[in-house]
Order: structure tokens, then C-alpha cells, then sequence
């Protein structure tokens, strides 16, 4: 038995990551995987905020120190990625816990956790904000419309300009993926696959320049991935509204059984599942 949790877009919320917390210490899963997005937004500072502008070192990293005190060898695999609201300078500070062995920083990464194998990624096509540092193109220059491409915006950190013009999901998938069967693989994305019950935004009868915006904001090469690869189970984030749109946080694309753990309430998401049994899942709103 594996079991797991999966959480996202917790926004440093601290509410949320004491939930979180309380959950992995009452009944200790086998991995923990957050989805991106962990970081306080401008928006969310009035609402369960930072307690200190070092989230990550001053929050974050003291709460699992804490938290392997009390479990000892009952302590959980954490895999992390970071998502689009989360500046990339702060990368430095995710490997500083992963070298003490507080969590895993799996972005672009393939990792062990007992018989399967996890892989983060944490880029999302274009958006119509402004931080730019997890973004890529999806499987061409196309720039949705009502979005402004990868080119424009800001950046917390500095990329070749030939990266930022030419890189695409497709291709950054296909080289982490290898050559290998995916049929034991989990991948946490941020990003959902595209046209599905987890990528569904509020964005009915609205206009950009006088042109209707696309309901369905995730993925076209995580979705491409996803049915011709068919890894066991992907985990994804980034769109709040989602789950209470399309009334699911879950679908199917062939063998492939995807979950979603973002909300747009104020409870955290809490998605409980078994790697060898994943029809039993369950999605807790704490």
C-alpha cells in the first residue's frame, strides 16, 4: 500500500498548511505532493498571510522540521514543484530543504518513491499575467488569446532569450519522459491537461478586444502527453474555479487516472489516494 496526499495552490495561506500538517501527523501518509503555487499572493495577504517574508525558510521549513520530530521513520516522501505565482528566485530556498531531507525538489526531475516513479514539472502555457517565470510556450508560439506570451512580462530570474522565443512544454515532456513505459509513472504538473473537468476557467461570455476567451486554459501538450504516454496517474493544479464548474476533480484520459487539488473556497483540498488502488480516491475539503 502507497498511500498519498496531494494539495495545490495553497498560496501561503498558513490556515491551509496547518491543515495540511495536522492531517500528515494524525494518520502519517507514504508521500505528500504539492502542486505548485505555495507562495503568499499580493491578493492573499489579507487572508491567512506569511509570517514572515521568508515563507519558505521562515514557515515552511520550521513546520516540517517539526513534523520529522514527532513522526521520526513514520516521516513522509514530500515532492514539490512551485507554480506560476511563484517567483523562481525562491528555487534556492526549495533546495536548501531538500538537502536537509525535508522534502523533494522535483521540478524537471524523475524520482523513486517504493515501486513507481515521480516526475514534477511545473511550467503552464501562457497567461494573461505578468510573472513570467514558469511559463512556456505549449506546443508552438501560439499565445492564447487575451494572454501575453512568455516574452513579455518579468522575470525573477534571467533566461536566455532563445529559451524564452523557442522552449515548449512538448518538448521539455518528451525529453523528461524518455523512452521508457510510464504505466508505473506519477507526474505533478501545475498546469492541467487541456478540454478536461480540471482546466474549465470563468471565463463564459467574456470578451477580449471583442473576441470570446476559450473556456479551457490548461495544457494541449500535457493533454497530447498524457493520451499517448499514459502514465498511471497525474496530478494537477493552477485552475481554482475548475471543480466547482465542471463538478469533478477528477477524470480519465484512457489508463490514465488525473486529480486535481485545486479550490477556490477557503478550505484546503485535501485529495487522499492509494498508488495501487487510485478508483478509491477521495477529495476532503478541511
Amino acid at each position: 500500500m502507497t498511500r498519498c496526499f496531494f494539495v495545490s495552490d495553497l498560496h501561503g495561506r498558513t490556515a491551509r498548511y496547518e491543515k495540511l500538517f495536522r492531517a500528515i501527523e494524525g494518520t502519517p501518509p507514504a508521500g505528500v505532493f504539492i502542486g505548485g503555487d505555495i507562495l503568499p499572493h499580493a491578493l492573499h495577504r489579507s487572508s491567512g498571510g506569511p509570517v514572515s517574508d521568508d515563507f519558505i525558510g521562515g514557515f515552511i521549513g520550521p513546520h516540517l522540521r517539526e513534523l520529522r520530530k514527532k513522526l521520526g521513520g513514520r516521516y513522509p516522501r514530500i515532492f514539490v514543484i512551485l507554480g506560476n505565482d511563484d517567483p523562481r528566485v525562491e528555487e534556492s530556498e526549495c533546495l536548501a530543504l531538500e538537502r536537509e531531507g525535508l522534502w523533494s525538489y522535483i521540478h524537471e526531475k524523475r524520482v523513486e518513491l517504493g515501486e513507481f516513479i515521480v516526475y514534477g514539472y511545473a511550467y503552464v502555457p501562457p497567461t494573461p499575467f505578468h510573472l513570467k517565470d514558469w511559463e512556456r510556450y505549449d506546443v508552438s508560439r501560439y499565445v492564447p488569446h487575451g494572454s501575453c506570451s512568455p516574452e513579455e512580462g518579468w522575470r525573477s530570474v534571467e533566461v536566455a532569450p532563445n529559451v524564452t522565443r523557442y522552449a515548449t512544454i512538448k518538448e521539455d515532456l518528451d525529453r523528461l519522459a524518455g523512452e521508457g513505459p510510464l504505466d508505473r509513472a506519477v507526474f505533478l504538473f501545475h498546469t492541467p491537461p487541456h478540454d478536461t473537468a480540471l482546466d474549465r476557467a470563468p471565463l463564459d461570455g467574456k470578451l477580449f478586444e471583442g473576441v470570446p476567451l476559450d473556456v479551457n486554459v490548461g495544457s494541449i501538450a500535457v493533454r497530447r502527453f498524457i493520451e499517448s504516454h499514459q502514465p498511471l496517474l497525474t496530478l494537477h493544479g493552477h485552475i481554482h474555479e475548475s471543480p466547482r464548474l465542471t463538478g469533478s476533480w477528477r477524470e480519465k484520459l484512457g489508463t490514465t487516472e488525473m486529480f486535481t487539488a485545486a479550490h477556490d473556497g477557503p478550505e484546503l483540498a485535501l485529495v487522499e489516494f492509494d498508488l495501487g488502488d487510485l478508483a478509491s480516491a477521495t477529495r476532503l475539503l478541511l
